[in-house]
């Protein structure tokens, strides 16, 4: 046999004390495959097949019991004749349609074909998992981020995937039960047929009739399929001692025993052809699992002619020899292969390390060797593997390189203040548009302003150490605070419009209710209460809407004004009513966005009036009228700063109710 490197990663099958058992390998370690075991060409199975009685030399007995049968393995074990050329090529698949097609094959097909599909289809989307989380990993990282606070991204393919390699694994595992049953019912029916032929020798019919009856049961025989491993040695063993008893019993003349020999002989021929036509098979593998079939056929054909026994035995062996050689060939091949792309791989690192030793000067330089890097990068997914044990040396040099470089990079940006706090203001900006977005409810619009917001966030360079990790999570928490709410929204969102309804009116006939009593500061709270309870409640029916809306209005204005509070509050607290009921009005956020800017104007325009009329107040006089004159300034100025509160307070609520997007 071919002597194995003890690094293999391939698993031989041992079949019993077989010397000509055919090797098996792992077919998922394609990556590093070696050769596998070779039949051996000392074969020795022949020898041990057809012997002649010593106790007749007119007859000879039927095969004493080839050697143990390589049986096929359960479909889920890997054998290495499952490495063949694909039949359809996944490698431009995209993530989605590996996943699709997965589930497609998974769906229609039979489970035994589609062993090398599954495989193939869940290394390559894998890869790309891996590759994409290392992409975004590593961008996250170049963005200034901590490691610590990278959330590892999950990807919904993923989840499917792996329902549906369980679903593969499950049909395979009834697959195998149906096969394993199987071979016990075949076990059975050929111990039922050794039974009849035991009976035979006790018939009193014609010697003719016995041995028609006695060929029917050998070709029952020959056309069950396979039996357990384990029950294999005896079955033949009791199977050829009734047939050594049977020829025995009914003294076969030499003639037809004779013929019996002349036709096995035909068959090995055949056999033997068919063995030298795969020497044209432009498969190897394809051609080294055909023949071991032929070595289970030969097997079971009785012994040949005395005189052609070795004649037939070593064309048999020839035509081995030489595809078991192919087969050796076609691994040598794969070994040098890996050697090339070890060659390529080992190039890549040399150019990566050669940038590393550049000197850069600005930005662009750094960005333009960037583009390089990554470029090397993707040249790098496009080469298969190296040999297994060069191939994890060889990528950790290549990553090592490579962050070198980024590192390098990383560090040339943050010695440059200038741009850091340049970009420590833009994202701050970015904090502050986040902030007014997280409390929103159009749900929609935010989640796509506040996702264009983290883009943003990505393409802005590092800014200082010291307010990275604060500014970076002033971020986070807005964006969290807005999508956690959106989940608990949507996960809640059951109740229906009729309850909505119910729980409105609950709210009017509250309001419709209400004491305000002596204590103006705790119903003013009850009122507040009230009217964010409203505000929670979802949608009631649209033809009830207007109707609802304007009776709640009502209510609770009728109640604001009852209150002794002061005109800002009661202002502040009418208008989100007012933008309340607006949420539910399609065609008012143009309407808002005009009163936002108006707002907006007025504030500039009245705190314009509080420069001047305080510059105004240093040039009053000393007297009785100047004094009144400043009190009526300072009146003017601490009104104004209650009405530009007042305003600030609306434009920050129209903001958070989405309603001028």
């Amino acid at each position: 046999m071919t002597k194995k490197n003890p690094d293999d990663s391939v698993h031989k099958e041992q079949s019993g004390a077989s010397e000509n058992a055919l090797g098996t390998e792992d077919a998922t370690q394609a990556e590093n495959a070696q050769e596998p075991d070779s039949l051996d060409d000392g074969e020795k199975t022949e020898e041990n097949t057809e012997k002649v009685t010593e106790n007749d030399k007119n007859k000879q007995d039927e095969e004493s019991g080839p050697t143990e049968k390589v049986e096929p393995e359960a479909e889920d074990s890997h054998t290495f004749e499952d490495i063949e050329l694909p039949q359809v090529d996944y490698s431009g698949y995209t993530k989605h349609e590996l996943v699709e097609t997965l589930g497609l094959i998974i769906e229609n097909r039979p489970t035994i074909e589609i062993r090398d599909d599954v495989e193939r289809i869940k290394i390559l989307f894998y890869k790309k998992l891996k590759s994409e989380s290392e992409e975004r990993k590593n961008k996250f990282l170049e963005g200034g981020g901590k490691i610590e606070d990278y959330r590892q991204w999950v990807d919904p393919d993923d989840a499917r995937v792996k329902h549906l390699l369980e679903k593969y694994k499950e049909k395979k595992t009834d697959y195998n039960k149906v096969q394993e049953a199987e071979k016990y019912e075949n076990l059975k029916k050929k111990y039922d047929i050794i039974d009849k032929i035991k009976d035979l020798v006790n018939r009193e019919e014609s010697i003719n009739k016995t041995f028609h009856d006695f060929r029917s049961l050998q070709n029952d025989w020959h056309s069950i399929g396979v039996v357990p491993q384990t029950s294999l040695k005896d079955l033949w063993e009791n199977y050829h001692h009734y047939v050594e008893i049977f020829y025995d019993y009914i003294k076969i003349n030499k003639e037809l025993r004779d013929l019996d020999l002349k036709k096995n002989l035909e068959v090995k021929v055949l056999l033997c052809e068919k063995a030298e036509e795969l020497l044209l098979e432009p498969n190897p593998v394809n051609a080294f699992r055909s023949l071991q079939d032929f070595h289970n056929q030969w097997r079971e054909i009785g012994p040949v002619p005395q005189e052609s026994k070795n004649e037939i035995w070593e064309r048999f062996k020839e035509a081995t020899s030489q595809i078991n050689k192919r087969h050796h060939e076609y691994f040598e091949k794969q070994k040098d292969d890996q050697k090339k792309n070890l060659d390529a791989k080992i190039a890549l690192c040399e150019e990566v390390d050669a940038i590393n030793l550049l000197e850069f000067k600005n930005f662009k330089e750094f960005d333009e060797r960037a583009d390089k890097v990554v470029e090397l990068q993707k040249m790098w997914r496009t080469i298969g593997f190296a040999p297994k044990k060069q191939n994890n040396k060889v990528y950790q040099r290549f990553r090592d390189t490579c962050d070198a470089f980024f590192e390098k990079k990383r560090g040339f940006y943050a010695d440059n203040k200038e741009i850091q706090l340049n970009n420590l203001q833009l994202k701050t900006e970015l904090c502050m548009q986040a902030e007014a977005l997280q409390e929103s409810e159009d749900w929609k619009a935010t989640s796509d302003a506040l996702i264009k917001l983290q883009k943003e966030w990505k393409e802005i360079g590092p800014v200082p150490r010291k307010q990275s990790e604060r500014c970076w999570k002033r971020f986070r928490k807005a964006c969290d605070h807005f999508f956690n709410r959106k989940t608990e929204f949507f996960a809640a969102l059951d109740t229906s419009y009729e309850d909505n309804l119910k729980a409105k009116l609950g709210v009017i006939e509250e309001l419709e209710k209400f004491e305000s009593g002596t204590d103006v500061p705790t119903a003013f709270e009850r009122l507040k209460e009230l009217q964010r309870k409203w505000t929670e409640i979802g949608f009631v029916p649209f033809n009830l809407k207007d109707e609802i809306t304007n009776k709640y209005r009502v209510a609770i204005n009728k109640e604001f004004d009852k209150l002794k509070i002061g005109d800002e509050d009661k202002s502040i607290l009418k208008y989100k009513t007012k933008l309340d009921n607006l949420k539910a009005n399609p065609k008012a956020s143009r309407k808002v966005r005009n009163e936002r800017d108006k707002f907006f104007t007025k504030i500039k325009q009245l705190e314009g009036d509080i420069v001047l009329w305080e510059n105004n107040i240093g040039f009053f006089a000393k007297s009785t009228n100047a004094d009144t004159l400043r009190r009526e300034v300072e009146e003017k100025i601490d009104s104004a700063k209650k009405l530009i509160k007042t305003l600030e307070e609306k434009v920050k609520m129209i903001d958070q109710s989405g309603l001028d997007d």
